[in-house]
């Protein structure tokens, strides 16, 4: 083979691979394109628009507040919606939990409490919600007053985990108890997302998950839980409704004030908790670490109706996770703010499926205001002020 052969074949080798390379890049992209969506754009409602001429007529079985009758519509076609959500100082203003229509609290991990939102009549327009975080095995007691769908992102423990303690299982427990799972991990975009720009700075990984209650809805629907279950029962069969009144008088309410606690000793700064009764409105204002604790998609302050506070026994850590148990069956002792007044009380919850209940010193159960209630538990023995 001669000069001329060997620069010919040589030539005829270069354009074949920079061919072959340039149609690899060209379909690595296309894929890319394709399958890694670059910034996701959910609109805020999938929709439905809340008309603000209609009455309100509708009360909500979750919180007694009323609606008007086309979200009675929605939600009657669904099953409340159980979704954790994180406390850590990187993660706020958090999104959707102003929209929950109960709250419950308690910590983690670390001093730093979690919360878990129960969305039901106050979502018939999309909301996202974030962070969305890691289940816990005493929240899971709450979810089954609900028959709830339960959203967060993996949790702690599976059956066969030899590093968690047998009683901190949240994962192994979701499958035992039979809780109708919407774990992240099994769940694709756009349903569940992470957004690394969600808010004004730069945040790790773990405080970016975006889910979407149009989605999730939609997503149970497929899996044949909507207000039944794929054996056609309802999520209600055997709940029991809190009983609910209308706000005090203006002579009836009390001077109010503000209550204030932190969960762990130590965690006061950034996590100090502070609820100021606003009498113009019969509510408390929520803030953390504080500051005004805010909805990054409402910019609302977080504003309660009924502020619970149950103290429950606090075991661990008990295990090399940290993990934590609190004993939120059987009974305990309690705090009950509303209409500017603070009132001891006794909660009670014979059993993990059992419902949640507060009563007075003679026994008679609470009725609490309507609106969004917020149930904070915290370990024997925490000092509350107010």
């Amino acid at each position: 083979m001669n000069k001329q052969q060997y620069f010919v074949y040589g030539f005829i080798g270069i354009a074949l691979y920079l061919i072959s390379t340039g149609l690899s890049y060209a379909a690595f992209s296309a894929y890319r394109t394709a399958n890694t969506p670059a910034k996701p754009d959910l609109p805020k409602t999938d929709g439905f628009t809340v008309d603000p001429g209609l009455p309100k007529t509708e009360e909500c079985p979750i919180n007694g507040k009323l609606f008007t009758k086309p979200e009675r519509d929605i939600w009657e076609k669904r099953r409340p919606l159980a979704v954790m959500i994180e406390n850590h100082e990187d993660s706020r203003p958090q999104s959707g939990l102003s929209k929950a229509d109960v709250i419950y609290e308690a910590v983690a991990e670390g001093g730093i409490t979690r919360f878990m939102g129960i969305f039901y009549c106050g979502v018939a327009e999309n909301t996202l919600l974030a962070p969305v975080r890691s289940a816990r095995t005493f929240f899971l007691p709450w979810v089954l007053e609900y028959d709830a769908l339960y959203n967060h992102v993996g949790g702690a423990g599976r059956c066969n985990d030899p590093t968690v303690d047998e009683r901190a299982k949240a994962l192994c427990q979701i499958g035992t108890w039979k809780i109708k799972d919407m774990d992240q991990f099994g769940i694709s975009f756009p349903t569940c997302y992470r957004n690394y720009d969600r808010l004004d700075h730069p945040v790790a990984t773990e405080h970016t998950m975006v889910c979407s209650t149009d989605k999730l809805y939609a997503l149970a629907a497929a899996r044949g839980w909507t207000d039944v279950d794929e054996k056609n029962i309802p999520w209600d069969q055997k709940y029991q409704p809190w009983k609910f009144k209308d706000d005090a008088s203006q002579t009836d309410r009390g001077a109010g004030g503000a209550v204030s606690f932190v969960a762990w000793k130590g965690y006061e700064t950034g996590y100090g908790a502070r609820f100021d009764y606003d009498p113009a409105t019969n509510s408390y204002l929520r803030f953390t670490g504080g500051a005004p604790h805010t909805d990054l998609e409402t910019k609302q302050q977080l504003t309660v109706r009924s502020l619970v506070i149950i103290f429950a026994k606090e075991t661990g850590p008990v295990d090399d996770h940290a993990h934590l148990l609190y004993n939120n069956t059987g009974s305990g002792e309690g705090l009950l703010f509303q209409d500017g007044k603070s009132v001891k009380i006794n909660w009670k919850k014979p059993d993990r499926n059992a419902r949640t209940k507060f009563f007075d010193s003679g026994g008679k159960e609470i009725l609490l205001n309507r609106g969004l209630v917020w149930i904070t538990m915290l370990p024997i023995g925490t000092p509350v002020s107010y």
